[in-house]
């Protein structure tokens, strides 16, 4: 592995890709600790530690986790790359209801620019308006510091205001700008390495949250308190490792259908013929459903939360109650089994969005390709149809298992939620897909002057 390495970095064009990539990368942590003015941050540190623990907690996460940005702390880049992310999804989902937008997807290269650039004015939209949400909830939640007073005319407080949603607009363009130059003059892909590395700067917080206990009791037989046992530890890093193993073997999960193409003759040559196979991913959908599923079960829990304020009495006081308890995180069977539920659902829905069996079988069949046993066109659409709901059966298996995994992992061991985050979830699934396509990144380099390729022996 170390000849590898020295191999990757002996090579002039790779070596300058990484170190511009590694640059670009601190360039982006540099920012996410760079403090918005007048808000207090210890204030804001412990308020969200503190929501942490309540019903936003599992929301909060997954939002940091995925926006690449750090909710306890009000930062230049504290929107991350959500509203860039939520702009792309947007488009894409319109792309397949709105008849001129799917026009412009198959138009190549022109389509694909135009929709970028839509989606760039899309994500300053958004950035305004949620950026002027998140002000104005920290302004409601007391966290500005009290040593910094507002002039009576308001003037002051205005500029801040559109100050501080200017600040945080162009923090998020910026990123979309970084991940850009990723993608052009570094290597792999610019936003998922935004994200993946939110996702590994946590990862200090966390181990600090499971080892602090240990400096502080020391390392003993068996559990008690805030005290973390040999046991658990070892029980910990086994289902690391198993998580993980898992968790890679069904992300390069392939369902491989063998394919030929027709033989055909020009002149005295005869061209085709060839036997090769068409990789259908078991985990088709990635990991688009588990946002889906936790965000939308947020709702009804944070509801009926509300509710429960207002006490109410008889019948629909017990109802509030039960409904609450129904859609409380970790400790419902009925809220695991309706996450589990949703993530099937929205599976298949995100698999029959992105994955088109008529538009591939066209495809096979206009390359002159087909399946062995299937007439091309329509039997051929409805053969990848069929074997696309089976195989999507099991990779909507192993996203409920891994998204519930956390949550069972925290409540049975009493582990930190920040630490149990990494045995499953979204984090661990942005990390290892990007981690993959990376090395496939440097390995293309590599086969292309005729070296060995990371994970080749």
């Amino acid at each position: 592995m170390l000849e590898k390495i020295r191999v990757i970095f002996s090579i002039p064009e790779l070596r300058k890709k990484i170190l511009l990539t590694l640059l670009l990368l601190m360039v982006f942590r540099v920012g996410s600790i760079i403090h918005l003015p007048v808000i207090d941050q210890n204030k804001m540190t412990a308020y969200a530690e503190n929501m942490k623990k309540g019903d936003w907690g599992a929301l909060l996460n997954t939002v940091a986790i995925f926006s690449a940005s750090d909710i306890s702390q009000a930062t230049i880049f504290g929107l991350g790359i959500m509203p860039y992310i939520s702009a792309s999804i947007i488009f894409q989902l319109l792309g397949s209801v709105y008849e001129p937008l799917k026009k412009l997807q198959k138009e190549g290269e022109t389509g694909r620019k135009k929709i970028n650039e839509w989606t760039r004015y899309a994500t300053v939209i958004i950035c305004l308006f949620q950026s002027a949400a998140y002000l104005g909830y920290l302004q409601q939640s007391g966290l500005m510091n009290d040593s910094e007073t507002f002039c009576a005319d308001g003037k002051l407080y205005m500029s801040w205001w559109f100050m501080s949603i200017f600040t945080m607009t162009c923090g998020t363009a910026f990123l979309m700008w970084l991940g850009e130059q990723i993608d052009e003059y570094g290597i792999g892909n610019g936003i998922s390495l935004l994200i993946m590395a939110g996702i590994v700067a946590r990862m200090p917080r966390a181990a600090a949250n499971l080892f602090g206990p240990i400096f502080t009791n020391g390392l003993q037989i068996g559990s008690e308190g805030d005290s973390i046992g040999v046991e658990k530890l070892l029980v910990l890093g086994f289902m690391f490792v198993a998580v993980i193993a898992g968790v890679v073997f069904v992300t390069l999960g392939q369902r491989r259908i063998p394919t030929q193409t027709a033989k055909h003759v020009r002149g005295r040559k005869q061209f085709g013929g060839n036997r090769q196979y068409l990789p259908l991913r078991v985990n088709q959908a990635g990991v688009m459903p588990i946002i889906f599923a936790s965000s939308l079960l947020m709702f009804p829990q944070l509801l009926f939360r509300w509710l429960q304020g207002y006490r109410f009495d008889g019948f629909w006081g017990d109802f509030i109650n039960f409904s609450a308890d129904c859609f409380n995180r970790g400790s419902s069977l009925t809220y695991n089994l309706m996450y589990i539920a949703l993530i099937y659902f929205f599976c298949y829905f995100w698999t029959a969005i992105t994955f088109n069996p008529q538009d591939m079988a066209e495809n096979l069949k206009n390359y002159g390709t087909f399946i062995p046993g299937h007439r091309p066109g329509t039997r051929t659409a409805h053969y990848l149809e069929k074997v696309m709901v089976r195989i999507t059966y099991v990779g909507a298996a192993f996203l409920a298992i891994v998204a519930i995994l956390p949550t069972i992992i925290s409540s049975e061991m009493g582990v930190d939620y920040n630490v149990s985050s990494f045995f499953g979830g979204t984090g661990l699934l942005i990390a290892v897909s990007v981690a993959f396509d990376l090395v496939q990144k440097i390995d293309s380099h590599l086969v292309m002057r005729n070296y060995t390729g990371l994970l080749q022996k």
